[in-house]
C-alpha cells in the first residue's frame, strides 16, 4: 500500500527563505498527503558543512523519508552515502537523498533535469556555440552537464578556485568529447564574455544571504543571454540588470520547480504536477519580493 505520510527536509546554508518547503507541501496538499518538509541550516545549527554526514545519519533515524542538500553540501555529502544514482555518480554531486527500506541512504541529482527543463522551455532558441559558466561547485557540475547535453559547442568554466574549475572541465571532456569543456579564470571574463552567446550563473552570488552581482554590469550586452541558478529572490540582481540591458534571461524558479517536482517523484513514487508547481513559485516569489535582501 502506497504511504501517504511523508518527513522530508533540506540541508544547506542560509536557506531560511528556501521556497521549497512550500512548493513540495502544496503539491502534495493537492495530492491529499500529509508532508512535512523541514530545514536543517547548518548556519543555524552552528555546524560547519562537513557535518552533513551527522546531519544525514541523525535525519535517517529520526524516521526522514529523504532529504533535499543544497550548498555547500552538494559535494560533501558523497562519502556519507550507500550508494549513488548513475547520474549523481558522473557529476560527483548530490542534491537529492532518499532513504530505502532499510535505511539505505541513496543519492540522485534533479539539479541537471531540473536545469535543462528550465532552459528548454524559457530559452528554447538560444545559441549555444559558447557558453561561459561562472562556478564550479556541486550546481555548477550539474547545470554545465545540462548545458552540454542541450547542445552546447562549448563550454567555459570559470571559478575563483582554478583547480576546480579545471577539474570540472577534465571532468566534462571525458563525458562529452576533447575541447567541449575548458577552463578559464576570472581575470579572462571580459573577452570570455565579450564573444560568447551566453551565460550561466552557478555561484551563491545574489542568494539572500550572498548578496550582489557575480560579474561586473559592464561585461553584459544585448547579444548575451544570462541563465540564473539562483531562484531566491527570484529576481536577483543579475537577472534584474541582465535584463534591464536587454539580455535574454531565465531565473532560477524553472529550475527549482523541476528539480523539486523530480525530488517530490523520487520521495514519494507519485506523479507531480509541475505546471502548478511553475504557478506556485511564481505568486511565491511575488509575495516574497521585497521581503527578502
Amino acid at each position: 500500500m502506497a504511504k501517504d505520510s511523508y518527513l522530508v527536509g533540506l540541508i544547506g546554508s542560509g536557506i531560511g527563505p528556501s521556497l521549497s518547503p512550500a512548493l513540495h507541501q502544496r503539491e502534495a496538499d493537492r495530492q491529499g498527503l500529509r508532508y512535512l518538509y523541514r530545514l536543517i541550516d547548518i548556519d543555524v545549527a552552528g555546524v560547519p558543512p562537513e557535518a552533513v554526514g551527522r546531519l544525514v545519519r541523525a535525519a535517517r533515524d529520526l524516521g526522514f523519508d529523504g532529504l533535499n542538500i543544497t550548498h555547500p553540501c552538494k559535494q560533501l555529502v558523497i562519502e556519507h552515502l550507500d550508494a549513488l544514482a548513475p547520474q549523481a555518480e558522473a557529476l560527483g554531486a548530490v542534491n537529492t537523498v532518499v532513504f530505502e527500506a532499510g535505511g539505505r541512504a541513496v543519492g540522485h541529482n534533479t539539479d541537471v533535469t531540473g536545469f535543462a527543463a528550465s532552459f528548454a522551455r524559457g530559452l528554447r532558441d538560444a545559441p549555444l556555440e559558447s557558453v561561459v559558466q561562472l562556478g564550479a561547485g556541486g550546481a555548477g557540475a550539474a547545470v554545465a552537464h545540462a548545458t552540454l547535453t542541450l547542445g552546447a559547442e562549448r563550454v567555459t568554466v570559470v571559478d575563483a578556485v582554478a583547480g576546480r574549475a579545471a577539474g570540472l572541465a577534465e571532468q566534462l571532456c571525458g563525458q562529452f568529447g576533447a575541447g567541449r569543456a575548458v577552463s578559464a579564470g576570472p581575470e579572462r571574463l571580459p573577452e570570455l564574455l565579450a564573444g560568447a552567446d551566453g551565460l550561466v550563473h552557478a555561484t551563491p552570488t545574489g542568494m539572500a544571504a550572498h548578496p550582489g552581482m557575480p560579474v561586473a554590469a559592464e561585461l553584459l550586452h544585448p547579444g548575451l543571454w544570462v541563465a540564473e541558478v539562483v531562484y531566491r529572490p527570484l529576481e536577483t540582481e543579475l537577472v534584474r540588470t541582465a535584463r534591464a540591458l536587454g539580455c535574454a534571461v531565465l531565473d532560477g524558479g524553472g529550475m527549482a520547480v523541476f528539480q523539486a517536482a523530480d525530488a517530490f517523484r523520487l520521495f514519494t513514487g507519485r506523479e507531480p504536477d509541475s505546471g502548478r508547481m511553475l504557478a506556485d513559485i511564481a505568486e511565491l516569489g511575488e509575495r516574497s519580493a521585497g521581503q527578502v535582501v
